[in-house]
């Protein structure tokens, strides 16, 4: 299991511990203030222009200099804001047990595209988006003078499980995320050309999330060799091979979010326990 499981869940899923979406949590001062420069429009811009100035710099350094720098940058982003993949299945019993969902605009695509995308979900414990959303739409006020409903889109849990079957096909990763760990307050869905904490994981090598609980298997009896499955993997890990026109995936880069399953017409892909793979060492 992940170190968060062992920290944060008592040897269990610390994703799937109720306690972590506590409200109490938000009384926690040091949280407030994260939470007002998350919500700053003007601390968000300057966050990810330090961010893509730091990958740049990153890329120019020594690589003993830049593991070391990585590792630094980890272990800051695991106090305050870090992730993980979760696939749709533990995302829907995340569901069951928080009882608001909330929509908005994903403020990575807001920052790489220009423009807004709505694939972030704020996740609460208390009702009509609890003391999460209070805090963000007092932020909203504050800073722009006002607060518009519309960016805040309440969904029930059966329209939040629909539309993240929707991301699937698109070809999008849910990932839960923490403000001032071991706090969780939204899930997003994720790719790496827009997602900015995916690019820093993957593209970059500086982690900012763990991977799944879980690593993707292919049953090759019922593979077809379509590669729909490959068009939709963000990671990497999945390859055609030509002699036995079956796909394959490499568990040294499957991050196990499941999401290659939405495509499969065979049912030939399942997830299968990370800690009995001998991937079980790779988070």
């Amino acid at each position: 299991m992940c170190e968060f499981c062992l920290k944060h869940g008592e040897g269990e899923k610390w994703y799937l511990q109720a306690r972590n979406y506590s409200e109490d949590m938000l009384s926690d001062i040091r949280r407030l203030r994260f939470l007002e420069k998350f919500s700053n429009p003007e601390e968000l811009e300057r966050g990810f222009t330090n961010y893509n100035r730091g990958v740049e710099r990153l890329k120019k350094v020594p690589w003993f200099i830049r593991n070391m720098l990585s590792r630094m940058i980890t272990r800051r982003m695991k106090k305050v804001h870090f992730g993980q993949v979760v696939p749709i299945e533990e995302i829907e019993q995340i569901f069951e047990f928080t009882n608001s969902v909330v929509r908005v605009a994903c403020i990575c695509r807001q920052s790489t595209l220009g423009k807004e995308k709505r694939y972030c979900y704020g996740i609460s414990m208390g009702p009509n988006g609890g003391k999460l959303l209070e805090i963000f739409q007092a932020m909203e006020e504050k800073f722009t003078g006002g607060v518009d409903d519309n960016r805040f889109e309440m969904l029930t849990r059966e329209e939040a499980i629909a539309a993240f079957r929707a991301h699937e096909h698109e070809g999008l990763c849910h990932t839960i995320w923490t403000f001032q760990t071991p706090f969780i307050g939204g899930i997003c869905n994720c790719d790496r050309a827009d997602c900015l904490a995916m690019r820093s994981t993957v593209t970059h090598d500086v982690p900012v999330m763990f991977r799944a609980e879980y690593l993707a298997e292919i049953d090759p009896d019922r593979c077809t060799g379509c590669r729909q499955c490959m068009r939709l993997c963000q990671f990497g890990a999945l390859s055609y091979s030509a002699s036995t026109e079956k796909a394959a995936i490499d568990h040294a880069w499957c991050y196990g979010c499941g999401i290659c399953r939405s495509v499969c017409k065979g049912n030939a892909i399942r997830l299968i326990d990370r800690a009995a793979s001998a991937a079980a060492h790779l988070w």
